[in-house]
């Protein structure tokens, strides 16, 4: 067990660059903070490198932290090192991780270009909930490492395989699979309840500001589009995630 009292020690001045996605890419490495999040990362023990603890907290006496390297640190570098205004007082440092098994998922979401954190977050949570087997996500969208994603996401990050990767070669290789494959637009689409349920399918979503691709748009089965009932422009893209997930799902 090691000890660090200075926020200038070069350990703590790593471990804040981390909340930027140079430092990520670099390092191969993430940090998250709060007890639920790490006790989520630790049913993944093996991702994790260091598990920061204020010298005020108490471990809870049911997690598994042995040959985990502990640093205690004062309350200080605590808050340095978080981006939440109220630190819980434990946090871990973790190796970035990737999943190579997407050929073999049945239920798939595909994001293209969502940008805010907190929405690729929930979207993740959803998915999670809804019992998706993964989740590929394109270039241009935020980085799922990011801090504010993965408290979004409340751990589910830690539940589903998530891949970065070229969302038209896995369109049009799920397509070939035949799985049915589904955007969403206002544009050409259908209302979602005019598709049905079904133990395999393939959804995309788009960017909050500009929806999908309008090359991808072209290769999927079907384009869906959600009502709108009231006055509202349009429906935020974790929602109209979480709606058209539970309703393709068989």
């Amino acid at each position: 067990m090691n000890r660090i009292e200075s926020v200038k020690n070069p350990k703590v001045k790593q471990w804040k660059k981390l909340h930027t996605k140079k430092e990520r890419e670099t390092t191969g490495t993430f940090i998250i903070e709060g007890q639920h999040l790490v006790e989520e990362a630790l049913k993944k023990k093996e991702i994790i490198t260091d598990l920061i603890v204020s010298e005020e907290i108490t471990l809870p006496s049911h997690w598994n932290v042995d040959q985990l390297n502990i640093t205690i640190v004062t309350k200080e570098i605590m808050k340095a090192i978080s981006d939440t205004e109220t630190p819980q007082g434990v946090a871990a440092i973790c190796e970035v991780y990737s999943h190579d098994t997407a050929h073999d998922w049945k239920k798939i979401l595909l994001v293209d270009r969502v940008q805010d954190p907190g929405n690729l977050g929930t979207i993740i949570r959803t998915a999670d909930a809804a019992g998706i087997d993964g989740i590929i996500i394109a270039e241009g969208s935020v980085d799922h490492f990011n801090s504010k994603v993965i408290r979004s996401s409340q751990g589910s990050i830690f539940h589903l395989p998530i891949v970065k990767g070229n969302v038209l070669e896995w369109l049009e290789a799920y397509r070939e699979k035949q799985l049915p494959t589904y955007g969403t637009s206002l544009q050409n689409g259908v209302s979602y309840r005019e598709v049905s349920p079904s133990e395999s399918f393939c959804l995309l979503i788009g960017n909050e500001g500009s929806g999908v691709a309008s090359e991808l748009l072209t290769k999927t089965d079907k384009n869906l589009y959600i009502p709108i009932y009231g006055g509202a422009e349009s429906l935020n893209v974790a929602v109209a995630t979480g709606i058209l997930l539970y309703h393709l799902r068989a």
